[in-house]
């Protein structure tokens, strides 16, 4: 039985979460971005709200869900060291070896992480703590966390000061024109629109249109697979075939995806597939 959640539910659970305030993510882009990272990774969409932070626009994975994953891949960590002066931990995992990790207060107010008002005020043995997780499984097994950091290291980082293709900002969503059910090929004209970023379909050297920024252009993308998907005389590996079509005729700019928005796109064709 497929995990798969079709992209329209998606939308709808997303904006769901986003409503609720519950779980700190408020905007309705960043819910689904995550979500479709989360399932990509064999976890159920709703897990991201529950297992990611945005911070200054970076996607931060909590510490209590990265020691989730480190521990059911089959590490272990022994708290050795565990006061508001320092903690220790000693990590280790069968295919990554064994580490011992220390954080003190003085090691973090001395490349000035402390700040008035902080969490590192408030708090100093949770954030020493989430510093020592983050640090030893990213050593022993990043396998487990595929890169992330956590809020308390992503909250001092510098904030960005352009924008760059690693950010997961608020932007509109603006909804692609439908296509027709039975549509079996890919014509369809330019559409009108004042962003910058141009996403191309097979065939043609005009720009479908000009998506506002990166998570528009991912989400205009995924929608135009879903809608690809809906089509009634198309089976699943053709479906999935025009998907990859769109995917080749954009192949100049997914180059400079990271891994994650890369893996989103993935998602979006599966999607189209599982239709």
């Amino acid at each position: 039985m497929s995990n798969i959640v079709p992209f329209a539910d998606m939308q709808q659970m997303a904006k769901a979460i986003a409503d609720s305030r519950l779980f700190g993510l408020t905007d309705v882009n960043q819910v689904l971005a995550l979500g479709m990272v989360a399932q990509a990774e064999g976890h159920a969409f709703a897990t991201a709200a529950r297992d990611y932070h945005v911070i200054q626009g970076r996607p931060a994975l909590k510490a209590d869900a990265m020691m989730a994953r480190f521990q059911a891949a089959g590490g272990k960590v022994n708290w050795e060291v565990y006061t508001d002066e320092r903690v220790t931990g000693s990590f280790s995992h069968p295919n990554g070896g064994s580490l011992s990790v220390t954080w003190t207060i003085e090691q973090a107010r001395s490349i000035g992480l402390v700040k008035p008002g902080s969490g590192w005020q408030k708090f100093p043995r949770a954030m020493l703590r989430s510093r020592c997780i983050s640090e030893g499984i990213r050593s022993v097994y990043p396998g487990s966390v595929t890169g992330f950091y956590s809020p308390e290291e992503v909250a001092d980082f510098e904030p960005p000061k352009t924008k760059d293709l690693g950010r997961f900002d608020a932007s509109p969503l603006n909804p692609l024109p439908e296509l027709p059910e039975n549509a079996t090929e890919l014509v369809l004209e330019a559409v009108d629109r004042t962003g910058t970023i141009p996403l191309m379909v097979p065939d043609s050297d005009t720009p479908y249109l000009f998506a506002m920024d990166l998570e528009d252009w991912i989400l205009q993308f995924a929608t135009l697979c879903e809608k690809i998907g809906k089509s009634k005389k198309l089976n699943g590996g053709e479906r999935k075939e025009k998907c990859k079509a769109l995917a080749r005729a954009n192949e100049g700019y997914i180059e400079t995806f990271n891994p994650i928005q890369k893996t989103i796109l993935n998602q979006a064709i599966a999607n189209a597939g599982e239709a």
